[in-house]
């Protein structure tokens, strides 16, 4: 009998490759806020990237067709009065983008189907709740309009989109800043990762932790954790000595980790993004001219080292691509959006294989972009897996539905009011100045404005929507 010394993996030979130069988007002024996100959110038709702006904060949003030099006078989406620090695509339309800011803000907004034509101003909706700056946006995985949020405040928030309304706010359970947040896979439970050095599994809607790890990387610098699809953690961080540490958790035992690695010293803080239909979890440290790929599986010591991808650039953020977005024909299992200072730079991540033939082993049933539950159904309490596409020819994106926000209309209570008491009674309102609904499925917008003084106006204008 002999031993096998080299463990057997179809992705160990896995290589990155950047694309050409020409296939770059050149002369991007990267935004340089202190601030540890990807900075870039990308989906099978955009790439979004924020970017340095005067007055505000802005992100561009580019079609993937948009390479070469990006001219400075390219429209960008810039409604924030504050730099944006984190931005993410809805994933069940191509065409919203939640974003969050030092504003206190987080905004919604639709991009039309071919790009932007001039600068957008106006987001969908406005959510309001948080008093300090948003870091953190994250779009539930299988609920339509279901979007948490998590500010400096140490609050995590829970939004249905489609009323504009905060659903659930959990304030006493983080005692400092939260460095990440993440759901799982039917989007049943939350992770957090705290300044206090804390992991926390949270169940949203009963408004508990489940579970939680004190000193889980015992370092100072912001850790990061994720969920696995079969449950488990995953968390960044850093040991006493400021090594770099990844390590791996069960939920329902965490006094000791599955399995932990230690790196390297540097202090970037790594970024995990994970594919969770090949269980390859890629790691991305801001500052780093590296990506590391490690693939998970139930054999010790569960987490396997893979490759390395070297450049000479350090980056400054990262985009991932769904699978939704690859190229199937040429064996792509995942695709970066590396940002440099004034560049972002795609790289392939491909399995070499011979043949022409579609890899099934290599594409599994991926998520599609079609909830499995609505809004009203997730917050009443059920659950529901992704529903899963087939990429064996090539994925075929369905029309996306416009995003609609349904807000309480404050005109059908003043009309109450003035049949009840008559003209002659009308006292201001210190709330009347307030944009109802905006209709985005048809031509035309209609906006209601209703004035301190109890005057009513009607614009009209085409739908940028």
């Amino acid at each position: 009998m002999f031993r096998r010394v080299v463990r057997q993996s179809k992705f160990r030979h896995v290589f990155g490759q950047p694309v050409k130069n020409d296939q770059c988007y050149d002369d991007i002024r990267v935004s340089r806020v202190t601030w540890d996100s990807a900075f870039c959110a990308v989906n099978p038709k955009f790439v979004a990237i924020i970017i340095e702006a005067s007055g505000g904060g802005a992100f561009l949003v580019l079609p993937l067709s948009k390479t070469g030099r990006i001219d400075k006078s390219y429209p960008t989406v810039c409604g924030h009065t504050g730099p944006v620090l984190d931005i993410d695509w809805c994933p069940h339309n191509d065409q919203v983008i939640a974003s969050g800011s030092e504003d206190c803000n987080i905004m919604v907004w639709q991009i039309p189907e071919n790009g932007l034509i001039t600068a957008l101003e106006e987001p969908v909706v406005v959510l309001k709740g948080h008093s300090k700056r948003v870091g953190i946006i994250s779009w539930h995985p299988t609920a339509r309009n279901v979007l948490l949020s998590a500010g400096c405040d140490n609050q995590v928030i829970v939004w249905d989109v489609s009323t504009g309304e905060a659903m659930i706010t959990l304030e006493d359970m983080h005692p400092d800043v939260i460095f990440s947040a993440c759901w799982n896979r039917n989007g049943s439970l939350i992770c957090t990762a705290c300044k206090d050095k804390t992991i926390r599994v949270i169940d949203p809607r009963k408004e508990t932790i489940v579970a939680e790890k004190e000193k889980a990387h015992e370092g100072a610098r912001p850790m990061r954790a994720i969920f696995l699809s079969d449950g488990n953690v995953f968390t960044t961080g850093f040991s006493r000595m400021s090594e770099r540490q990844l390590a791996l958790w069960n939920p329902e035992s965490m006094d000791e980790p599955i399995s932990v690695h230690e790196m390297d010293t540097s202090n970037g803080v790594l970024l995990p993004f994970y594919d969770p239909d090949t269980n390859v979890v890629y790691l991305c440290g801001k500052g780093d001219s590296s990506i590391r790929y490690f693939e998970i599986t139930d054999e010790a010591p569960f987490v396997h080292y893979l490759s390395t991808y070297t450049t000479k650039e350090p980056q400054r953020g990262m985009g991932y691509m769904s699978k939704r977005g690859l190229d199937v024909n040429k064996c792509e299992i995942a695709r970066f959006y590396k940002l440099q200072e004034r560049k972002c730079e795609p790289i392939i991540m491909t399995v070499p294989r011979k043949s022409d033939l579609f890899q099934d082993d290599l594409y599994p049933d991926t998520a599609g972009p079609d909830p499995a539950l609505e809004a009203e159904d997730w917050f009443e309490g059920k659950n529901g897996d992704p529903i899963l596409v087939s990429l064996k020819n090539g994925y075929v994106p369905g029309k996306n539905r416009d995003l609609k926000v349904v807000k309480k209309n404050i005109l059908d209570n003043k009309a109450k009011n003035t049949e009840k008491t008559g003209p002659a009674t009308k006292t201001a309102s210190p709330t009347a100045s307030i944009v109802s609904c905006i209709c985005l499925s048809g031509c035309f917008s209609v906006r209601v404005c209703v004035s301190v003084s109890g005057c009513v106006s009607f614009l009209h204008y085409p739908s940028v929507f």
